[in-house]
């Protein structure tokens, strides 16, 4: 029988292709969040798939190679769930507000649905790869850009003051959303965090601290 690529044939292999390495990134993803990323080994992946070493390799070059994979795949489920937010559509501090909420509560099921999604990106990230000892970094300079594109919005329109750095807010918005997100993975009682973490982080991105 003749063997197809999967770069460059029949549209059935190259389907298989995919749907394998998406087998293998959710069968590595809950291995990593169940026992750190130091923890794992090919094996332990290999076992939780049910297939040899062989299969793995097929796939991917090695464990580091498999962990950027499982990084990225994470990260852009974080985007898909807020793809349909765009940075520019509010126009009133009043849609502003509630689009920031909104984003709080679809970060916040997020977290609770996919909690082995979220303790890849806040604990294992950081670990992961010595070829590319940057991932965690370009993944927090990518979500403070992303961020940063809402504050810019607010800042263009009068709703946030004009005399601070986007950017720099980005990454202090996003701070607030992780330490928010690693305290839920935790919690005994996820939906009493909700509504109390999402208006903090709503006043202080709109009232600041400052007594009026």
């Amino acid at each position: 029988m003749t063997r197809h690529s999967a770069t460059g044939g029949d549209p059935v292999v190259a389907q298989g292709v995919v749907d394998k390495r998406e087998a293998i990134l959710r069968a590595a993803g809950k291995v990593f969040a169940e026992r750190g990323y130091h923890a794992t080994g090919i094996s332990d992946i290999a076992r939780e798939l049910g297939a040899g070493h062989g299969t793995f390799y097929r796939y991917f070059k090695n464990k580091e190679d498999i962990a950027r994979s499982v990084v990225s795949r994470a990260l852009g489920q974080v985007m898909d769930a807020l793809a349909d937010e765009a940075p520019g559509s509010c126009q009133s501090v009043a849609q502003y507000r509630e689009q920031v909420r909104r984003i709080g509560h679809k970060l916040f099921d997020l977290v609770v649905a996919e909690p082995a999604l979220c303790r890849i990106l806040f604990y294992d990230a950081i670990a992961i790869d010595r070829a590319e000892p940057d991932l965690a970094g370009k993944a927090m300079e990518a979500a403070a850009q992303y961020t940063a594109a809402f504050i810019h919005n607010g800042q263009d329109r009068g709703f946030l003051r004009r005399d601070l750095d986007a950017h720099v807010v980005g990454l202090a918005v996003n701070g607030m959303i992780v330490t928010g997100a690693v305290r839920l993975l935790h919690a005994r009682d996820p939906d009493a965090m909700r509504d109390p973490w999402i208006r903090t982080v709503e006043t202080l991105m709109f009232d600041g601290l400052g007594s009026r």
